[in-house]
C-alpha cells in the first residue's frame, strides 16, 4: 500500500496521492453544497421519485470516482480495472438519467425561479454530455495513465457543476450564473495544473483539451438557449 513517505519518493505514488487527495475536495465541494441547501431548508426530501433517482446517481458516481482512485493510490490496480468496467458502463447510466431528469423538471415546472428554462436546460444537458465525453475519452485512453488520470480529473471538475451552483448567490448573479459556477472550477484546474508544473516542468495537454472543452461549453450556452428551436422545445415542455 503507498503511503505518504513512500509518495515522497516515489513519483508514481505521489501523483497518485494528488489525484486521490484531488477526488476528496471534489467530492467533499459538491456535498457541502447539497448539504447547505437541505439546512436552509431550499431543499427537502419531500420531492417526486425521479428527483432522488438523479441524486443517487450522481452522488453514486462521486463514490465510484473516490473508490477508484483510493484503488490506484493503494496500487491495487486489478479492482480498480474491474471497478472501471462497471464505471464506463455507469456513465451511460447517468447520462439516461440527467437528460431526462432535467427534461421532467421543466415539464413539472420544478426548475428554480432564478434560471430561464431555456437556459437551465442548455446547462444541464450539455454539463452532462460533456462529463461523459470527458470520461469515455479517459476510459479509452486507459492505457495512457498520464491521459487517463487528467481526463477523468477534469471529468469529475465538470460533474461539479449542481453541488456549486447551491454554494453560490445564483439568483443575485443575473446573466452572469454560469461564469460564476465556471470561475469556481478554476481553482481545481488550476490546482491541478501547478501540480503539473512543479513535477512535470509543464501542464499536460489532458487539461487544456478538457477544461477548454467545458469552457466552450460555458461560452455556447446562453446562445443555444436562444436559438428558435430550443426556445420553440423549451415552449413545448413547459406547457
Amino acid at each position: 500500500m503507498a503511503t505518504v513517505a513512500d509518495a515522497q519518493l516515489n513519483p508514481t505514488a505521489r501523483e497518485r496521492l494528488f489525484f486521490f487527495v484531488m477526488a476528496l475536495a471534489i467530492a467533499a465541494t459538491v456535498v457541502s453544497g447539497f448539504s447547505l441547501q437541505l439546512a436552509m431548508h431550499r431543499s427537502t426530501f419531500a420531492a417526486p421519485w425521479w428527483v432522488h433517482i438523479h441524486g443517487l446517481t450522481f452522488m453514486g458516481w462521486l463514490g465510484i470516482y473516490l473508490t477508484q482512485n483510493w484503488l490506484a493510490w493503494r496500487g491495487d490496480i486489478v479492482k480498480h480495472q474491474r471497478v472501471g468496467r462497471v464505471a464506463a458502463g455507469y456513465v451511460g447510466w447517468m447520462v439516461l438519467v440527467g437528460l431526462s431528469v432535467n427534461t421532467l423538471a421543466a415539464i413539472h415546472h420544478r426548475i428554480p425561479p432564478f434560471f430561464e428554462t431555456n437556459v437551465f436546460l442548455v446547462m444541464d444537458w450539455l454539463t452532462v454530455l460533456v462529463f461523459a465525453g470527458l470520461t469515455w475519452a479517459a476510459v479509452r485512453l486507459r492505457g495512457r495513465t498520464d491521459w487517463h488520470r487528467r481526463l477523468m480529473l477534469c471529468g469529475a471538475i465538470q460533474v461539479m457543476t449542481p453541488g456549486i451552483g447551491r454554494l453560490l448567490p445564483l439568483p443575485l448573479m443575473g446573466s452572469w450564473q454560469l461564469w460564476g459556477i465556471w470561475a469556481v472550477l478554476l481553482p481545481f484546474i488550476g490546482a491541478a495544473a501547478i501540480y503539473d508544473i512543479r513535477t512535470r516542468g509543464k501542464i499536460h495537454p489532458a487539461y487544456l483539451i478538457g477544461f477548454g472543452t467545458i469552457t466552450l461549453a460555458v461560452a455556447l450556452m446562453r446562445p443555444l438557449a436562444f436559438t428558435p428551436p430550443m426556445l420553440a422545445l423549451t415552449r413545448y415542455l413547459v406547457g
